[in-house]
């Protein structure tokens, strides 16, 4: 029993030194490229929303684009609670004993859920919009095949609710606790993580 016991404080001790860092942004701002740099140089593991919700999608038999991404994340905030998703993914990442990220935070919620439970910090990621469409136009995927206007329109439907089960993004980049501009290079947005990571 007390071996136990020690193993348990020990365990719940290492938790404590654990970062878990949540990323939110715009479409298409660099979110992914974060993630992968924290997990390629870093160590960080990745817990990622959209493959939560991809597995959903097709046991469901939905279309893989951004309105069934949209709506079943949604449907689930709504069943659950507003951060249900999120939650679901911190829960692993504690299990997981390593430094790890939560991508992507949505909704207000999903914020507030995570950092009440301490070790959690907010990344946030921003570009010029048009940048942004010409990125996503070359990583081609099945979600980002659409032209400039309909890029626009879902952009604008992500950015702001008052229904908090529905994604904000401007409110949740607000309560990030470091926001990065990924207009530039690479290595220009590498500094910024690092200098982040520096002091957390």
């Amino acid at each position: 029993m007390k071996g136990e016991k020690t193993i348990r404080l020990f365990s719940l001790e290492i938790s404590r030194h654990l970062r878990i860092i949540g990323i939110t942004g715009t479409i298409g701002a660099g979110k992914g490229t974060i993630v992968d740099y924290l997990a390629k140089h870093h160590g960080f593991l990745h817990f990622s929303v959209r493959g939560y919700l991809t597995d959903i999608i097709l046991e469901r038999g939905l279309e893989l684009n951004r309105d069934s991404f949209v709506t079943v994340a949604n449907e689930l905030r709504k069943k659950n609670t507003s951060s249900f998703i999120a939650e679901e993914l911190y829960a692993k990442a504690r299990e997981a004993g390593k430094d790890c990220i939560v991508e992507s935070i949505r909704t207000v919620g999903e914020v507030t859920a995570l950092r009440s439970k301490g070790n959690f910090f907010l990344f946030a990621v921003d570009a010029d919009q048009k940048l942004r469409y010409k990125r996503i136009v070359e990583r081609a995927s099945e979600t980002d095949k659409v032209n400039f206007e309909t890029f626009v329109a879902n952009e604008e439907r992500e950015m702001n609710s008052n229904d908090p089960n529905k994604q904000n993004l401007t409110a949740c980049m607000k309560l990030a606790d470091y926001t990065f501009v990924n207009n530039g290079s690479f290595d220009a947005l590498y500094r910024q993580i690092d200098e982040a990571l520096s002091e957390i």
